[in-house]
């Protein structure tokens, strides 16, 4: 009776040890994965530059094939630091640490490693002709139509030494103030006009602190005054009109027998309703010999209901300027009724956009 009692015991205790081996074996899988391998990674950080940017992350350069070569995995699919790695921690005795599943890493970098180097300086700017972009053709560059603009330099300040730059201001101006000069402005389109507006506002904000100063000069003043008009004829805001009346007051105040400062005075008293006020001003201009204050008296008188007056003022004014083109087309307007004499075709300008 005994026997049969022993015989059961010793299968009991034999088949609770397999189960603890195969439990054993179980659990050893994912300690060995979960392993890193310490020898790869060092090879890994040798080879391969790192650098920390501004959000605190690791980057590493790629490998080339022969910083990677030792790491190939053979036909089961593992690397010789794999399986390493994977004797030693079956040697290991088993530790229970939580489990973590490591993705393995399917493609590596191949190919030599390409860094860019900068090609030779010169005066003109990086030559990327020469080795940087292979097969890829140098742009062929053709420049027609090249027009220069004259240097112009005025002083900053009354009796200053300081100079300013004014060559593109200049150029500008010259070349909106057919369409912008008088109220209310023309321009061919509504890119032209948006152009001019912008270009305006840069322009006026590049002057400004230099206009402000007490000391500016009648050159700075006078500019500054033309400006702010031009911007005031294109509705950029009262702003606009408010310092255009200062700087040209202050221009006169600086050279009382300047011709243009007392046009643009008076120019912009008549145009914005005070006829009387701005007249004295346009007299002034035309006994200096400024022929557009005459015009601007002629716009005057149309808008006060003068016609006769404004229609015979620029029939004289006809005489004494014959070649004035635009005079006779002023004469034609106010001939067939109409109340604006500067509501002539607007002439085209090349206005870009500032940048």
């Amino acid at each position: 009776m005994s026997q049969p009692t022993s015989h059961a015991k010793t299968h009991k205790f034999a088949t609770l040890t397999a189960l603890a081996a195969a439990c054993t074996m179980v659990l050893s899988v994912p300690v060995m994965a979960a392993t890193p391998d310490a020898t790869a990674e060092a090879a890994v950080n040798a080879s391969a530059p790192s650098a920390i940017d501004s959000s605190k992350r690791v980057i590493r350069r790629a490998q080339s094939n022969t910083a990677i070569g030792s790491a190939q995995p053979n036909a089961s699919g593992a690397t010789a630091s794999d399986q390493e790695s994977t004797s030693q921690t079956a040697a290991t005795p088993v530790q229970s640490t939580p489990f973590t599943p490591v993705v393995p890493v399917t493609q590596k970098p191949t190919g030599a490693i390409q860094v860019y180097q900068r090609g030779p300086m010169s005066s003109t700017g990086v030559d990327i002709s020469r080795g940087q972009l292979t097969n890829i053709p140098a742009p062929q560059v053709r420049i027609s139509d090249i027009s220069f603009v004259p240097t112009k330099l005025i002083p900053q300040t009354k009796g200053g030494v300081d100079k300013l730059d004014v060559s593109l201001l200049d150029d500008f101006i010259e070349d909106v103030s057919p369409n912008a000069r008088h109220y209310p402005p023309n321009f061919p389109n509504r890119t032209q006009r948006h152009y001019t507006r912008e270009k305006i506002k840069v322009m006026a904000e590049w002057i400004e602190p230099y206009a402000n100063d007490p000391d500016a000069s009648y050159e700075v003043l006078l500019r500054a005054a033309r400006l702010n008009g031009m911007g005031r004829n294109l509705d950029l805001g009262s702003d606009f009109a408010v310092r255009a009346g200062q700087y040209v007051d202050r221009a006169i105040k600086a050279k009382p027998d300047s011709g243009e400062a007392n046009f643009l005075y008076g120019m912009m008293l008549s145009e914005g309703g005070g006829f009387k006020e701005g007249q004295k001003y346009l007299d002034k201009a035309v006994n200096l010999g400024y022929t557009e204050a005459e015009q601007s008296l002629a716009q005057s008188d149309l808008l006060s209901d003068r016609r006769g007056e404004a229609l015979d003022r620029l029939r004289r004014l006809e005489q004494q300027v014959p070649d004035n083109a635009i005079i006779r087309q002023q004469i034609k307007l106010v001939e067939d009724g109409k109340y604006y004499i500067w509501d002539l075709p607007a002439p085209y300008i090349n206005v870009k956009p500032s940048t």
